[in-house]
């Protein structure tokens, strides 16, 4: 920001020298106009004439200068800005992004920040020579005529009270213009990507419909905000004419009296205009200024955001993981809502795996969540390896472990680099062996341009299964301590499940394992099962016992193997 601000520091510096040759050029004009009819002789003409180009020459090159360094300026301040907010969007806890649309935050970040940017270009500078040309065509035109100059004055407070009866309207609706745009933006965003589902229901119409409304507020909104700044160029151009008439009509009767000369008089009506143009300009600019504004508050929104809670000061990096897990009354209630998880004590050994079944909002997830530390628990303790988990750090506690979720992500790059995402300095062989690990080799070597194929946006391009098992080879890759499964063959068919199920089973071995199930054939073998209700641990044992149990496990078991009897 050092080379900024000297950069800036010159920008001033060329302001004053273009504000300056500004100003000179009319006077220069007036005394042209008085010396050629006092002394009507080709070399006075001349000469004024050659100050006159040297004059306003000087004030293109600083006006260009001024621009080019302004430019340079904003450019770099937005960059700061944008990749600040970016990297404070890294920060932000989970829980941010789970309650906002991905097009609204995307809108923040490109949309607002141009206005921003767009602002910084134009504006600033138009700003400052504005004052400077104002004060110093004041000043001058008081030196030449006091009494046109009051003249002159008399259009302000009509341009004062104007612009504020404008601006009083303009404001509000330039916030609305930039928030339904937001809210646009996140809702074409959130309709391409479920457009599968849309089309599935056929709710085109209804899509269609809801569209209509949130665009019709964006024009609404936008109608207004350029209906009242349109205002403002006409108010100032009206006002314009009226002191050119003015002085033109005045100017006349005092030059008759011997008052003031031709001179002053050309000299008055170009100051006249150079008077009202920066008025008038920065009339131009405000719906700029207040969509920038608008804009900008939007931004800081974001940036204001409380990022993730920063590690203990003596917090720990755990480089070898054992896997030993312990949960110890744990309580957890996200915002303004009921308890989620209510006193839950586990113990996982390293090397154990722990399934977690249960009704969709039982809890499973959280407890995953607040394992990886996305969440803090409210009351109790997570330990492991026997420290508390607040004082291991976030980076060597992620690091180990591996995740697999039912909904595969992947990224806009090649099938290589999406698996080597898991481990990024892995060789090629190492990576091509994880595939081979997880039966995506096959699928892989026959693309056309194998490994090295280029994803489109999340991983379309490939089938769901196929995603799901480039997910798990990069898990394979990254070689965790420790490993969740969230319904990690959910979509793959019951030949490749067999396959993978023994991969993974080579994975799990030696690794301490969560996996969520809905499937209760596939977590059979685990060494303890949760069973979750309302955020409850109701029952507790491996397969076997919770089937002696005769609870709710073995209700779910003989649901599931009634429901597999029936659709086979």
């Amino acid at each position: 920001m050092a080379t900024e601000r000297k950069l800036f520091a010159l920008v001033v510096v060329f302001i004053f020298a273009s504000s300056g040759f500004s100003l000179a050029g009319p006077f220069l004009l007036g005394l042209t106009v008085d010396k050629v009819i006092a002394n009507p002789e080709i070399e006075t003409l001349f000469l004024m004439l050659a100050l006159l180009f040297g004059v306003y020459f000087f004030q293109s090159l600083c006006l260009w200068l001024q621009n080019y360094w302004m430019i340079t300026i904003a450019q770099n301040t937005v960059f700061e800005m944008r990749s600040h907010l970016f990297s404070h969007l890294q920060k932000l806890p989970v829980l941010f992004f789970q309650e906002r649309q991905q097009g609204e935050l995307m809108s923040r970040l490109t949309n607002d920040m141009e206005n921003v940017s767009r602002t910084l270009n134009t504006s600033v500078i138009q700003f400052v020579t504005s004052i400077l040309t104002i004060t110093g065509t004041i000043i001058i035109m008081f030196i030449l005529s006091p009494v046109l100059t009051m003249l002159t004055l008399m259009i302000v407070p009509v341009m004062y009270f104007g612009m504020k009866w404008i601006t009083k309207r303009t404001g509000k609706y330039f916030k609305d213009q930039q928030k339904n745009l937001g809210e646009v933006n996140g809702y074409v965003e959130e309709m391409f990507s479920g457009q599968m589902i849309v089309s599935m229901f056929s709710r085109e119409e209804k899509v269609i419909k809801e569209f209509e409304e949130k665009n019709k507020a964006l024009k609404t909104s936008g109608y207004w905000a350029q209906t009242y700044t349109g205002f403002i160029p006409k108010l100032m151009n009206m006002l314009n004419n009226v002191s050119f008439a003015i002085i033109v009509g005045a100017g006349g009767l005092l030059a008759l009296q011997g008052a003031i000369t031709i001179g002053v008089i050309v000299t008055f009506t170009t100051y006249s205009r150079q008077f009202t143009r920066p008025l008038n300009d920065l009339a131009n600019q405000f719906n700029m200024i207040l969509s920038a504004v608008a804009g900008a508050e939007r931004v800081f929104q974001i940036i204001d955001e409380q990022e993730e809670r920063e590690d203990e000061k003596e917090a720990i990096r755990l480089n070898d993981m054992k896997g030993d897990i312990e949960f110890k009354s744990v309580d957890f209630a996200y915002e303004d809502e009921q308890q989620t998880l209510k006193d839950i004590n586990f113990h996982a050994a390293p090397g154990q795996t722990v399934a977690l079944v249960g009704p969709t909002g039982a809890g499973k997830t959280t407890i995953i969540s607040l394992l990886s530390r996305f969440y803090e628990t409210d009351t109790g303790s997570i330990l492991i390896d026997g420290k508390e988990i607040t004082s291991i750090t976030r980076d060597s506690l992620r690091s180990q472990m591996g995740v697999v979720l039912q909904d595969s992500t992947l990224f806009h790059t090649t099938i290589r680099e999406n698996i080597r995402y898991g481990r990024l300095q892995a060789a090629n062989e190492e990576v091509e062996q994880a595939a081979k690990s997880a039966h995506a080799h096959e699928f892989i070597s026959n693309l056309p341009e194998g490994y090295d194929t280029v994803l489109d946006s999340d991983g379309k391009g490939v089938s769901h299964g196929q995603r799901q098992l480039l997910s798990i080879a990069r898990a394979m890759l990254a070689d965790p301590a420790l490993l969740i499964l969230d319904e990690a063959t959910s979509s793959i068919d019951t030949v490749t499940e067999m396959k993978i199920n023994d991969a993974l089973g080579k994975l799990m071995k030696g690794r301490t394992s969560f996996v969520i199930a809905h499937r209760l054939n596939t977590i059979r073998s685990a060494d303890l099962i949760l069973v979750l209700q309302h955020g409850e641990i109701i029952e507790k044992g491996t397969h076997r016992e919770l089937l002696h149990q005769k609870g709710f496990y073995a209700d779910l078991v003989q649901a599931q193997q009634a429901e597999n009897h029936a659709s086979s």
